[in-house]
């Protein structure tokens, strides 16, 4: 079944160029577009999407706060121009699936929309370590609450391991990582795999 995207962006140009990038892939269909965050809200809730990518600078609301608002509703990706911590670690916090910079490309853009649609999340390599790096507490850790098979996982999640190739390095099947994670999850109160590596940087655990 195809993966119904919506693309929100206040650029005619980028639209265009990802819903080019999106339609020509045999398994997705770009379903709408939205040129505000107001307006990407109200498609999303009327639309279904399976994934809205989601600009950061757009009128109305922004892609950081549609994020917020479309978090636990539908899987949010925010692709932006603007690589500032203090973006991605609000996106991340309010439970977004993934992290794009507009200059990645298209295979990045696509690859996070499968990541997404399969439970993982994709941030933009040149983000992804010295973002999450900069979430690490200077102060005294709190108690850890993960078991060490547990804090494996999530350090592997922390430096972008895909299920599958958690469950190759630790010889156990994907399934199992899949119940980890959500264990992970529950005691951390993450929102998903991409809040499960900023608790692993934040705590030390990475």
């Amino acid at each position: 079944m195809s993966t119904r995207i919506l693309i929100a962006d206040d650029q005619d140009d980028v639209r265009i160029g990802f819903r080019l990038i999106l339609d020509a892939q045999p398994d997705m269909t770009v379903v709408g577009e939205a040129a505000d965050g107001l307006k990407a809200v109200e498609l999303a809730r009327h639309l279904r999407p399976d994934v809205v990518l989601a600009d950061i600078r757009m009128p109305g609301l922004d892609g950081l706060e549609v994020t917020r608002l479309l978090s636990g509703e539908t899987k949010v990706i925010v692709v932006t121009t603007f690589d500032l911590d203090e973006y991605v670690h609000t996106a991340l916090r309010d439970g977004a699936s993934g992290f794009l910079l507009k200059r990645s490309g298209p295979t990045l853009l696509i690859e996070a929309v499968r990541a997404a649609m399969a439970g993982d999340a994709l941030i933009s390599p040149q983000v992804t370590v010295r973002l999450l790096r900069h979430l690490r507490a200077p102060s005294a850790p709190a108690p850890d609450p993960l078991t060490a098979r547990e804090r494996e996982i999530a350090r592997l999640v922390a430096h972008g391991r895909t299920n599958a190739a958690i469950a190759d390095e630790l010889f156990i099947s994907a399934g199992t990582v899949k119940t980890h994670l959500a264990n992970i999850q529950r005691k951390i109160g993450a929102a998903n795999r991409v809040g499960i590596a900023a608790w692993a940087w934040s705590s030390g655990a990475a």
